[in-house]
């Protein structure tokens, strides 16, 4: 398929995640709480034509491709197993793995925002005052319009997730609102399929 031009774009973090590390249990309930909109906030998204792009932790598996990392994340076993199984891209969505907090840090995020002609980020998915809080700072560098979506990001506590919400909002200027409360989606023509270069017979 074509790549869809759009002013907009859904960034989601880190959500293919197994959840293993030192307070990965108290992230978990509101992981699962984030599922139930961000999975159909997604899928509205997509009906939109409004690209969706998955940017993830490598987890310093360095020869890994996006399909190892989901299948490691949704080993049996793993803590964080049902959100990711939840939370697997479309065949369509676009992935980026990345090795630090920032999705844009050290990844090809920024080519591929300006090959798809984004102007406008919304940010989602785990932790709030981590990687969601890391990826709007950059992005703010990036000067890209921002909205952080409150019920489709998590943290380990109310208490967290609140503080880096007020942070953006208040340093960043970032627009935060919850997902059903997100109405501005523009989006462009498709581009047309490459033409193959002219026969020299």
């Amino acid at each position: 398929m074509p790549d869809q031009r759009s002013d907009t774009a859904l960034l989601i973090i880190d959500v293919i995640n197994d959840l293993e590390f030192p307070g990965g249990e108290r992230v978990l309930p509101w992981a699962e709480r984030m599922v139930e909109r961000l999975a159909p906030f997604a899928q509205r998204m997509r009906k939109a034509g409004v690209p969706v792009i998955y940017v993830n932790d490598n987890f310093d598996h360095w020869r890994s491709s996006f399909s190892d990392v989901y299948k490691y994340c949704t080993r049996p076993g793993a803590r964080g197993r049902r959100v990711a199984r939840a939370l697997k891209p479309d065949p369509d969505d676009y992935f980026i793995l990345k090795p630090k907090h920032s999705a844009f840090f050290a990844t090809s995020l920024v080519p591929l925002l300006q090959h798809l002609g984004t102007k406008k980020l919304i940010l989602s998915g785990i932790a709030t005052n981590l990687c969601v809080f890391f990826s709007a700072h950059d992005a703010h560098m990036y000067e890209y319009k921002l909205t952080v979506l409150s019920d489709c990001c998590c943290a380990e506590s109310d208490t967290d997730h609140d503080l880096a919400l007020r942070q953006l909002q208040q340093f960043l200027r970032v627009r935060v609102c919850r997902g059903d409360e997100f109405k501005q989606v523009k989006t462009g023509k498709r581009r047309p399929a490459r033409k193959s270069p002219p026969s020299s017979k």
